[in-house]
């Protein structure tokens, strides 16, 4: 039986031991993680949390509607266990009326025919580096050097850093609050850092990375004009899959839809995964 449970009445403990434990675990679906980008979230849930998904709304002039919280790429169903196409269509059609829109991204192992879906670009680190490093294009490979030669620094850094490098290029709105709250929260918890590329103890860029136990998220990032001339992007990203080799980890590029971007990402030898997006009005 699939329940409507508001986030009041929620077992926190169970719930987050099936999103951890699930198959399709992403950090987004965690308690804490939604606590702090979700404006509201209530969850449907499989008998005793056998299965679980969130449902992150907001509300306007008294409408409720879904919609994917900021910083969140992927939710939708996580269970322990697989589960069919025919229970996964039950979650998404036992969505309460009361929300009279819905946007919402699943995750890439909820598979539902005839959906609408977005690419994602990731990397398996369970190879050496220099196996890693072979499958990088030529271009990456040449901008590595480059970036080696410049005598590049990998060094911790602050979220606010990286937020006022980003607003001084980019227009993009985002929460701040939120972003800086969430990097707080992760730093404690030691789920995640935040890293910058220096030199000469100039601020090149950097970005914020998430850890989970399957995967490593590339959440946000900025990086200066100097930095982007001095493959300042491709240093740090190159470092991580360093530090990383020979693990079970997926490096989660967390983009993908963008051409520059796939570009960018596929140049590191990333493979593509897909995720649909649920659609609904009763307006």
């Amino acid at each position: 039986m699939i329940s409507f449970v508001k986030r009041a009445n929620l077992d926190i403990e169970k719930y987050d031991f099936c999103i951890e434990n699930s198959l399709q675990s992403r950090i987004y679906a965690f308690s804490w993680f939604l606590d702090i980008v979700a404006d509201n979230w209530d969850v449907m849930v499989l008998n005793d949390y056998k299965a679980v998904m969130p449902i992150p709304w907001k509300q306007k002039l008294g409408l409720k509607y879904i919609t994917q919280p900021n910083f969140c790429q992927q939710l939708g169903i996580f269970s322990m266990e697989e589960i069919s196409e025919e229970l996964q269509l039950q979650f998404i059609n036992k969505i309460p009326i009361q929300f009279l829109k819905v946007s919402l991204a699943l995750n890439s192992q909820n598979r539902l025919i005839g959906q609408q879906t977005k690419k994602n670009l990731f990397l398996q680190l369970n190879k050496n580096y220099e196996l890693l490093r072979k499958n990088f294009s030529k271009g990456r490979k040449h901008a590595l050097k480059v970036a080696e030669k410049n005598q590049l620094q990998v060094l911790e850094s602050s979220i606010e850093n990286l937020i006022e490098l980003q607003k001084k290029l980019y227009k993009y709105q985002f929460s701040e609050e939120k972003l800086i709250k969430l990097s707080k929260n992760v730093l404690q918890q030691k789920t995640g850092k935040v890293l910058g590329v220096f030199k000469d103890d100039i601020l090149l860029g950097g970005a914020f990375f998430l850890f989970s136990k399957k995967r490593i998220v590339y959440l946000f990032s900025a990086f200066s004009e100097q930095g982007k001339e001095l493959q300042a992007a491709s240093f740090l990203l190159n470092y991580m899959l360093k530090k990383h080799e020979n693990s079970s980890l997926i490096f989660d590029f967390e983009g993908g839809n963008m051409p520059n971007m796939a570009t960018f990402y596929n140049s590191f030898g990333a493979e593509v995964e897909t995720y649909s997006l649920v659609r609904r009005t009763l307006l």
